[in-house]
């Protein structure tokens, strides 16, 4: 009878390895690919992203040389709900600018002087010089939602804003102002599930506001606010662009695209892909088309 064949196989130190060894062996080898896999196909992505982000910077510091030759004025808006991604927008937008042309302004709450000062003071004295753009984390349209919503400011308060701010901007924009306002969408889940985040990443945890931990209980007045805000202050001088913020890289580029289109500039690289995504990006006027119908047939706002 022929003898059989010697299956076993001998490990490094001379013994022999079972094959429940073996196989359990085989599979943490298939694990660690796996992860290795994953993690070099993350940093491609990464790498992907970066690159790209790049590639409209170079376009931005054109624009910004543009601008500093004519002496114009820019001011980009960036509003939207708290964890929509402005500010992360902001740094990368900002990042490879050269920063004596350009400010980023965040105001906090009216002191008791500027309570009893025009609305629009406090942001007027902020507003760029010839040659430079300003950037607002926040504008005077805190009184269109934030303000209301929370109570900081009264009833009377918000109207006489929701009724002047189109004249006002109409007036910038005749007196040669570039104004561009974003306006960063996020989905309510979305927003609970970058809210999560921040309360356990210790890096992240100090943008966690008691403002923030009360916007998922007040997400339909935002809506409410949102709605009327648009109304009443997208118009042909000044529109709205709203940007679906979800994936955050894709509205990044696409506020940059937003910024890039708003006026000509010297050397602009034309090979690049200027389009905007249409489900990243909508006009002001497109949302509150969408808002309205929704309003009608449901009788609520579902985001």
């Amino acid at each position: 009878m022929k003898k059989e064949k010697n299956l076993n196989l001998v490990s490094d130190g001379g013994g022999e390895v079972s094959p429940n060894k073996l196989s359990k062996r085989l599979s943490e080898l298939e694990k660690e690919n796996k992860r290795l896999k994953k993690t070099k196909s993350k940093a491609l992505r990464r790498f992907k992203k970066d690159k790209e982000i790049k590639l409209y910077s170079a376009e931005l510091i054109k624009l910004q040389e543009t601008l500093e030759q004519q002496k114009r004025r820019m001011i980009i808006l960036f509003e939207g709900r708290d964890a929509a991604g402005k500010g992360g927008a902001i740094l990368r937008i900002t990042h490879f600018m050269n920063e004596r042309h350009y400010r980023v302004v965040a105001l906090g709450r009216p002191t008791e002087e500027q309570r009893t000062q025009w609305f629009f003071q406090k942001y007027v004295v902020q507003f760029p010089r010839g040659g430079e753009i300003v950037i607002f984390d926040r504008s005077w349209y805190n009184r269109a939602m934030v303000e209301p919503v929370f109570g900081f400011c009264t009833e009377q308060e918000h109207q006489n804003f929701i009724q002047g701010v189109a004249g006002f901007e109409r007036d910038l924009v005749r007196q040669g102002t570039i104004l561009i306002k974003l306006y960063f969408s996020v989905s309510q889940a979305e927003q609970a599930k970058r809210f999560e985040i921040r309360k356990v990443n210790p890096l992240k945890k100090w943008k966690l506001s008691e403002v923030d931990l009360q916007a998922q209980d007040r997400w339909e007045e935002f809506t409410q606010m949102k709605y009327q805000m648009l109304r009443y202050s997208h118009t042909n001088d000044s529109p709205w662009t709203i940007i679906r913020a979800d994936n955050k890289h894709m509205a990044r580029v696409n506020a940059m695209k937003v910024i890039l289109n708003s006026m000509d500039y010297a050397e602009r690289n034309e090979q690049l892909n200027y389009k905007l995504d249409a489900d990243t990006v909508v006009s002001g006027s497109q949302e509150i088309e969408r808002m309205g119908a929704e309003l009608i047939r449901q009788g609520k706002f579902s985001n």
